[in-house]
């Protein structure tokens, strides 16, 4: 049984960081500074962070050994959350792909009143 779990455990995180890599890439077409590293090549781990701008930082953990979210803001830790609560939160982010792109006249003209 806990054979079986051990291996079920290992198929999550590896599921989960190629989900972090496939949100870092996302972002980063959407404009967000973001990235999400590995070790080696088993995907038994990885660093996700991404900028929401203005001093905001995101970084997510994940390894064999937990899964952490902190929230920064300049460079004071605003929140830190593990386990199921991080990725919710997690999730909030991934929230933000799903909207649609602002269409290009809107942004020209948004620029032009900044």
């Amino acid at each position: 049984m806990f054979l079986r779990l051990a291996h079920q455990h290992r198929q999550f995180v590896q599921d989960l960081v190629m989900n972090l890599q496939a949100l870092a890439i996302v972002l980063e077409r959407r404009g967000y500074l973001a990235s999400c590293y590995t070790c080696g090549d088993q995907m038994n781990s990885a660093s996700f962070m991404v900028s929401l701008g203005d001093n905001h930082l995101i970084r997510f953990l994940v390894s064999d050994y937990g899964i952490t979210w902190t929230e920064m803001r300049d460079d004071r830790e605003l929140m830190k959350l593990e386990g199921a609560e991080a990725i919710n939160q997690l999730q909030e982010l991934a929230n933000i792909v799903k909207q649609p792109l602002p269409a290009v006249a809107e942004n020209k003209a948004l620029a032009k009143k900044f």
